[in-house]
């Protein structure tokens, strides 16, 4: 496991595979290894799956703390460019983005604190994502951040997995989410010390 650009509670893990003429084993999840990095067990109490087509974008999301909702995030079959962005108001590295490849070749995955922006963006048709989550899907506590906001600075890929030309597929509640100031303004994001203390929290159980 590796820090992803150097913010708090953003992870990558990148598995040693096995591979044979029969094909590949690899243990995708280990929750004892990953505990020893963020200080606490994943508790997943949810599974998603999306499957997405060149171009699609899902996020930027994020829930209230408590309890919002770590997520471990792999890409089962295709490729995703994967995004974090720090939304903690009042974190040292707030607004930083750090993105990765996650595809069917590394099987890397990305595991995503609570208190922080996911996104992420489709480069191959049927791309599957699969996201372990810390607590269950809660409407009215979840929220999003425009992830095209030129604040965030993110450079979302043009062309697929193949080299063909992609542009920025949303949704339409995507399309309509706040930009990172807009939503800060407002006092929806999620605040750094709350996030702190809930993280201690979970240590200690």
């Amino acid at each position: 496991m590796e820090s992803l650009g150097g913010i708090e509670g953003a992870w990558q893990v990148t598995p040693r595979q096995f591979g044979d003429d029969r094909g590949v084993f690899l243990e995708s999840f280990r929750g004892d290894l990953l505990a020893a990095h963020v200080g606490h067990r994943l508790d997943v109490v949810q599974t998603n799956l999306s499957v997405s087509a060149a171009g699609v974008l899902r996020g930027l999301h994020y829930a209230d703390i408590p309890p919002s909702q770590a997520k471990y995030v792999t890409c089962v079959s295709g490729a995703v460019l994967d995004v974090v962005v720090d939304i903690r108001v009042g974190s040292p590295t707030f607004g930083r983005t750090a993105s990765v490849l996650l595809d069917d070749v590394t099987r890397r995955a990305v595991y995503v604190a609570e208190g922080l922006g996911h996104a992420f963006m489709s480069l191959a048709d049927g791309s599957v994502v699969m996201y372990l989550c810390s607590a269950p899907y809660a409407p009215g506590r979840e929220h999003g951040v425009d992830p095209l906001d030129p604040e965030l600075g993110i450079e979302w890929p043009s062309a697929d997995r193949a080299g063909r030309p992609i542009s920025p597929i949303l949704s339409d509640k995507d399309r309509a989410a706040p930009t990172l100031a807009e939503a800060r303004a407002s006092g929806l994001l999620p605040d750094y010390r709350s996030a702190l203390e809930f993280y201690r929290s979970l240590s200690s159980e």
